[in-house]
């Protein structure tokens, strides 16, 4: 359900979201603040400067007049007023009201969530679990989620970024087993069991990284995010269940242990990115990169989705400081 109405012609039209919002669109109602900061202009006057959000995706928003109105928090509902505006081909709104929601809102119409349901989710990663031929490989990534579970079903994979949704750990995860199903078909040499264990247990450790609520919204990093992260949790998390499962008894570590180990060591391709180590093996590079086609997939897909067609973006420090083009998608005939 949107949250939002349109006022044209002194008439109010209930209905509206965040991705059907136009130019000229006079808008009132409640959406999410996914960010909000306050700054100065180029005369030295502060404004704020806020993404807001509902369900259906993100909006930019500038409140120059804040006299009277406090700066509000990451993830609180704000009742809103404004106006859209095109500035350099992007949708932005300018506020004119704006404080914390009265009344309660129905955060499910404010929060993005995964395309499919969690348990359908759950369902796939379980199916690719229970079709490993090593023993071994399955009581381990078994024990893995069981660290992971009661929260698993909610989190989402990024604070800001990819797969910033209900569920979106999930989302991410079964898009890759999607991409390692169909790369394996291609590359047949590759252990196709031992790739996907990497694919399901590589950000698990995500679920004590960030904290989040139940709708996925993620308040901050934990403060073992901070100290540790999740790659480095992971391992720590994969040691454990190897010993857990009885797999691992004194420093005796079987190779399968100490490949995955490695998988997640080096997910992240480079240090620059996090990562400890370079992939060096083929399933440890395959990781690697369909992580990172996942993640920068999704974002590019979000991004245009805040851009009209023809237009650039604005630059996306996460994607090397590129501007990203929304493609009309048409034959030059039409």
């Amino acid at each position: 359900m949107s949250t939002l109405s349109v006022i044209e012609n002194n008439q109010e039209i209930r209905g509206q979201s965040v991705s059907t919002l136009k130019p000229g669109a006079h808008v009132e109602g409640c959406l999410l603040v996914r960010t909000a900061s306050q700054r100065l202009n180029k005369n030295g006057r502060p404004y704020y400067d806020l993404l807001l959000a509902d369900r259906t995706g993100e909006i930019s928003c500038k409140m120059w007049d804040i006299s009277n109105t406090a700066c509000p928090a990451a993830n609180t509902v704000v009742s809103i007023r404004g106006e859209v505006e095109l500035f350099r081909d992007r949708l932005q709104l300018k506020l004119t009201f704006m404080e914390e929601a009265s009344q309660p809102v129905d955060m499910s119409s404010l929060v993005t969530a995964a395309p499919k349901s969690a348990d359908e989710m759950m369902a796939e990663i379980t199916a690719a679990i229970d079709s490993f031929g090593s023993d071994m490989l399955k009581a381990l990534t078994r024990r893995m989620l069981e660290k992971a579970a009661g929260r698993l079903g909610y989190y989402p994979a990024a604070m800001r970024l990819h797969h910033a949704e209900k569920s979106g750990l999930l989302h991410h995860t079964t898009d890759m087993l999607r991409v390692a199903r169909a790369i394996c078909e291609c590359y047949p040499a590759l252990r196709r069991d031992l790739l996907f264990a990497g694919v399901i247990i590589h950000d698990l450790a995500k679920t004590v990284e960030m904290e989040s609520d139940d709708n996925g919204t993620v308040r901050d990093y934990t403060v073992d995010g901070n100290l540790i992260g999740h790659i480095v949790r992971g391992v720590v998390w994969l040691e454990e269940a190897a010993r857990e499962t009885g797999i691992m008894e004194g420093e005796n570590r079987p190779e399968l242990v100490q490949l995955l180990e490695h998988m997640m060591l080096s997910h992240h391709g480079v240090p620059e990115f996090g990562s400890v180590r370079y992939p060096a093996f083929p399933e440890a590079l395959v990781l690697n990169m369909i992580d990172n086609l996942d993640a920068n997939l999704n974002e590019m897909q979000s991004v245009m989705s805040r851009v009209t067609e023809g237009a650039f973006s604005e630059r996306i420090p996460y994607m090397d400081d590129r501007r990203i083009y929304h493609p009309f998608y048409t034959d030059d005939a039409d």
